[in-house]
């Protein structure tokens, strides 16, 4: 792997190479410094153009190699965003570094040249803007604070590992923020919504807080500091993701990207943290997420298996406890459609309790009776939701043809309204 600086031979990106060099040489990698040269400059002005740019270029090497890191120049003609995306997909690199001014304002132009490559790229992005504490950092004279965008999506997850990878560098404080609207996580979690508009019931931001940290777990396993801050927001998330790094002192925010086009881009908040932020963005494209042999094994300790007391359902309750790590937790769920009596819940929780195998001692268990809602579907979606679920385990009554279009299929439906895994447990065949 390698690192690819890309540099316009400005004061400022002058700074970028040189801290791109310095990550070079801890990381023990090579440096490749490229320049993407205009076409149109370059029809124009040909060889003199060229002649000139291959200089500047030879010169930035020479003392880019006085750092001790080997540099390989690299002189391009075309668009750069595009240009370094297919040099970086050629040369297996790891990071991409560029640099803007920090007087440079946020709001000027549309499709600047960083905009474009934090929208192209499939390799994280490194935007410096104050490059003093990622200097200090790299020389081991401080550690670094970083502020991690957080969400449930790929491109977190991208990010996320990414500044696992970076703390093997050196230390890490990692602050993770998490910017929500109440209304919206009430509905998903199927909680009761404030009355007051825009605010937040103490059981909502609790349940967010927890997720969050869920979220951030893999950070603190790793042994980088970890701390939370789960904030509700109106308007663009970006602006609050840089108001809550600036009150954190954040050196470096990082953020994933989902490289939205059109319209999106308006949403997109990788796009306005690059323009408002005053210190360093990361950019990590969901691409950038590790694949195949580097992958790392996911972990279900806390599983969710819904039964409806047939026997397919039954059935799936002993694979949700296989699926289950040891000291995790199996959530029972068993839905109603209206609201049980006293007695009626009494009996489910007999029921789901003799339910449990007798040789899963290694695992907690909870019985949960969730009552009164016609929905079934989005009763166990919301569920699944609130309790933090890594999977979900449900049994399905094979039907087919004309029974499955007339009678439906709970566990079918499930599937469209959930982005957690799901383990479907068919019965066994009859013939």
């Amino acid at each position: 792997m390698s690192i690819v600086c890309a540099t316009n031979f400005s004061d400022t990106a002058r700074r970028a190479s040189t801290l791109a060099a310095e990550l070079a040489r801890k990381a023990g990698t090579s440096l490749w410094l490229v320049h993407v040269l205009n076409p149109d400059s370059v029809r124009a002005f040909g060889k003199a153009l060229l002649g000139s740019a291959e200089a500047v270029l030879s010169d930035e090497t020479k003392r880019l190699a006085q750092l001790g890191v080997k540099v390989e120049p690299v002189l391009l003609t075309g668009e750069p965003a595009v240009m370094l995306d297919g040099f970086c997909r050629e040369q297996g690199a790891s990071l991409v570094v560029a640099s803007r001014a920090a007087d440079e304002s946020p709001f000027g132009g549309e499709g600047g040249t960083v905009d474009r490559m934090a929208q192209t790229l499939t390799v994280p992005l490194l935007v410096m803007r104050d490059p003093e504490p990622l200097e200090a950092w790299v020389r081991g004279e401080r550690s670094l604070k970083v502020f991690l965008g957080v969400d449930r999506s790929l491109p977190f997850e991208a990010a996320r590992d990414w500044v696992m990878t970076l703390s093997k560098g050196g230390r890490v404080d990692v602050v993770g923020g998490r910017v929500y609207w109440p209304e919206e996580e009430a509905r998903r979690l199927g909680l009761r919504q404030a009355l007051a508009y825009g605010e937040a019931l103490p059981e909502l931001q609790h349940v967010l807080e927890r997720e969050c940290a869920e979220l951030l777990a893999p950070l603190a396993q790793g042994g980088a500091p970890v701390r939370t801050r789960v904030e509700v927001g109106v308007g663009r998330i970006a602006d609050h993701l840089v108001d809550l790094a600036e009150q954190e002192h954040a050196d470096l925010l990082v953020v994933g990207t989902h490289h939205r086009r059109a319209l999106g881009r308006l949403w997109s908040v990788s796009r306005h943290a690059l323009r408002l932020a005053r210190m360093s963005v990361v950019c990590v494209p969901a691409q950038a997420m590790a694949v195949g042999a580097d992958t790392p094994l996911p972990e279900y300790r806390e599983v969710m298996v819904a039964t409806d007391f047939s026997e397919t359902g039954n059935r799936a309750v002993a694979h949700a406890f296989a699926l289950t790590a040891p000291g995790g937790t199996v959530h029972l769920v068993h839905a109603t459609e209206s609201k049980p009596s006293v007695e009626e819940e009494a009996q489910m929780r007999e029921q789901l309790s003799a339910l449990v195998p007798k040789s899963a001692n290694d695992r907690n268990v909870r019985l949960n009776i969730i009552p009164g809602s016609k929905d079934v579907v989005a009763t166990l979606a919301q569920t699944a939701e609130r309790l933090g679920a890594s999977a979900i385990v449900m049994g399905t009554h094979g039907r087919s043809g004309w029974k499955r279009a007339v009678l439906g299929s709970v566990t079918q439906s499930l599937l469209l309204r959930t982005d957690r895994p799901v383990l479907v447990v068919r019965p066994p065949a009859t013939s």
